[in-house]
């Protein structure tokens, strides 16, 4: 009886700690999440709406070739609106993730979700316009890549405002964090490049982006995001196995530490540049 008090205790205790883990290295990928996406959010649109304004598009391509083609303003619209909208979701996203705004809150909330879902559904639409008009330069795995990323944005930003009408707050929040794990696809794109140019050579990477590792990367930019999310909402409705807590501990500190270090270096040497100089620094 004694040992058998004994093991509960120890594995009640465990339980304890593993789930503790699971809290703070959520809370710690959130934190690192929101500062790096609203970074980014405000890279795009200084850089993207300057080159707009200053009537410079042919500046678009030198981050991906192809994007403006001056005899194709259908998907120059496309791609523009894209741009535009997607910098806006970053940002507007990374509000949205405060609990403390959301509680304290909640017509700020819900007005600028509202904008938020809005935004999504640009985003999405502008960059599927620009797929069917232009094509992507990868070809057509890019295409099918990116072409079912943008009908899960739209899928998940028409979820989140269904059930938001609805009064289901425990769907909405859930089809929210998904939409927010697409939301922040392009900037987790671009820095997976810069991290596997810098650490392997751009190996598998050609100029063409039909090298393997740019066929992963058609999809790999989305999917573990969608993964991490489902962590995240299985969590909040309970995962009891302590083993399931600790390993999603252990992938969530690493996904910290990896965005933590690609966030300095590309605010170094990139967004933070490019928003200094916007703003006449």
């Amino acid at each position: 009886m004694l040992m058998q008090f004994r093991g509960e205790c120890f594995l009640s205790q465990t339980a304890t700690y593993s789930e503790t883990l699971l809290k703070w290295t959520s809370r710690l990928l959130i934190s690192t999440v929101w500062v790096s996406a609203l970074l980014f959010g405000c890279y795009i649109l200084t850089f993207y709406a300057s080159a707009f304004v200053n009537n410079t598009l042919e500046l678009w391509n030198e981050g991906l070739t192809g994007l403006y083609d001056p005899e194709k303003p259908v998907g120059t619209l496309g791609i523009g609106i894209h741009f535009a909208t997607g910098g806006i979701i970053l940002i507007l996203g990374s509000v949205q993730l405060l609990p403390k705004i959301r509680l304290s809150f909640p017509k700020f909330h819900k007005t600028v979700g509202k904008i938020y879902v809005v935004a999504c559904i640009l985003t999405a639409i502008g960059g599927l316009t620009f797929i069917v008009v232009n094509g992507t330069i990868g070809g057509i795995v890019m295409n099918i890549g990116f072409s079912i990323y943008g009908i899960l944005m739209l899928l998940c930003a028409v979820q989140t405002a269904r059930y938001a009408m609805l009064g289901k707050l425990n769907r909405h929040g859930a089809w929210a964090l998904r939409l927010y794990a697409l939301a922040i696809g392009s900037w987790l794109y671009r820095m997976d490049y810069g991290f596997w140019l810098l650490l392997a050579d751009g190996l598998g990477h050609t100029k063409d982006f039909r090298g393997i590792f740019d066929t992963i990367m058609s999809f790999f930019f989305y999917v573990p995001n969608l993964i991490v999310a489902e962590i995240f909402i299985r969590r909040k409705t309970g995962i009891t196995a302590i083993w399931a807590q600790i390993l999603s501990s252990v992938l969530l500190l690493l996904a910290s530490g990896f965005l933590m270090i690609g966030t300095y270096y590309f605010t170094l040497y990139h967004w933070g540049p490019a928003i200094l100089k916007w703003i006449g620094v």
